[in-house]
């Protein structure tokens, strides 16, 4: 019965060798399904319901996995270019009848790829190994919008997925060993993820929600033409850089002409959704922040580019004062070739 805190991963920068069952790295909303007959519950990572934001996927898992089951995997959505996180964090929206228009008009997909119980079986104290035998044949025939994540024990086609499958929208690949259990909230497993780096202008920041007089995120722009879009944040900081970061940030706060002093005039491409306005996942959340005169590089650490904006919270690594803000422009970002995610689903044959 739910919840059941669903299995971690810890990151390492290069794919282990030894006893491995390697998987792409989804880039979703983690989920735990539970089934009972007509009865289903989608949980989150947290723990926290997911069912009332995809009743799409609800009539799914009736429709193709087995009438008793808990099966842990991934919530996605699937757009031209391939996974779209922006598109599926949509769909968390309060009212109902927005959530039925999304569910018909960007329905998402379950991928699968653990599976914790079936019928009266409780699998968890069984290696991976048999629970991913058992997995192919409870979802057999399963069809879209439901699928079965592929899965090698080979590393040089684990290292193929890596390089091919990012530009499908895909974190990454993920390693588990063949004979772990399902540990809840252990970090079993091992995630090795895309990592690049740029330059990017840092036009404002943000205090810190647990101390108000050190810096919490610094706020990234980059250039199109000549408009200066905010495309994410560096946010993760050792206690002691917080406070560093006060001194020296000082000389380039008040602006007295900053391009993001008019937010109303201001919209960040790829969305509408302006820098500072209430946070989809937490409604509480201050996003208030402060402006920085334009003039500052930074050198920071990304895992990809989605549309024009950073997936996930960037990586800080360097100051450099030798770098123009104007130079900080989308174009000398590394981005990912378009793949097909037909050909991450047909990995398998």
């Amino acid at each position: 019965m739910p919840p059941v805190a669903p299995m971690l991963a810890k990151a390492a920068r290069e794919l282990p060798v030894g006893d491995y069952l390697y998987e792409p790295k989804w880039d979703g909303f983690r989920c735990i399904v539970y089934r009972d007959g007509d009865e289903v519950e989608l949980g989150s990572r947290n723990g926290k319901p997911l069912t009332r934001y995809f009743p799409e996927l609800v009539e799914a898992i009736r429709a193709h996995m087995p009438p008793r089951c808990v099966v842990d995997g991934e919530v996605v959505i699937a757009g031209s270019d391939g996974l779209d996180f922006d598109v599926l964090s949509q769909r968390i929206h309060p009212a109902a009848s927005r959530v039925a228009l999304l569910s018909q008009e960007t329905p998402a997909s379950f991928v699968a790829f653990d599976l914790l119980a079936i019928g009266d079986r409780d699998l968890r104290d069984d290696p991976f190994s048999s629970r991913r035998t058992e997995l192919e044949a409870a979802l057999d025939r399963a069809a879209p919008p439901v699928h079965v994540t592929p899965i090698t024990s080979d590393v040089a086609t684990a290292g193929d997925w890596f390089d091919r499958f990012e530009g499908a929208g895909l974190d990454g690949v993920v390693a588990k060993p063949a004979d772990v259990l399902y540990l809840p909230d252990q970090r079993a497993m091992i995630k090795v993820k895309h990592e690049r780096t740029g330059d990017f202008v840092v036009a404002g920041f943000r205090w810190y929600q647990a101390d108000r007089s050190v810096v919490g995120s610094l706020m990234l722009g980059l250039y199109d033409a000549d408009e200066l879009h905010h495309v994410g944040v560096i946010g993760s900081f050792p206690a002691a850089k917080r406070r560093e970061l006060v001194g020296e940030l000082r000389s380039y706060r008040d602006p007295v002409d900053h391009p993001w002093s008019q937010w109303a005039d201001f919209m960040v491409a790829d969305g509408g959704r302006q820098p500072g306005t209430m946070s989809r996942w937490n409604a509480g959340k201050d996003l208030s922040f402060e402006l920085l005169s334009p003039t500052l590089v930074v050198e920071a650490a990304f895992e990809h580019l989605q549309g024009r904006r950073l997936r996930h919270t960037a990586r800080f690594r360097r100051w450099r004062p030798d770098r123009e803000p104007s130079s900080c422009t989308y174009d000398q970002l590394d981005v990912a070739v378009p793949a097909l995610l037909a050909d991450v689903f047909g990995a398998n044959g």
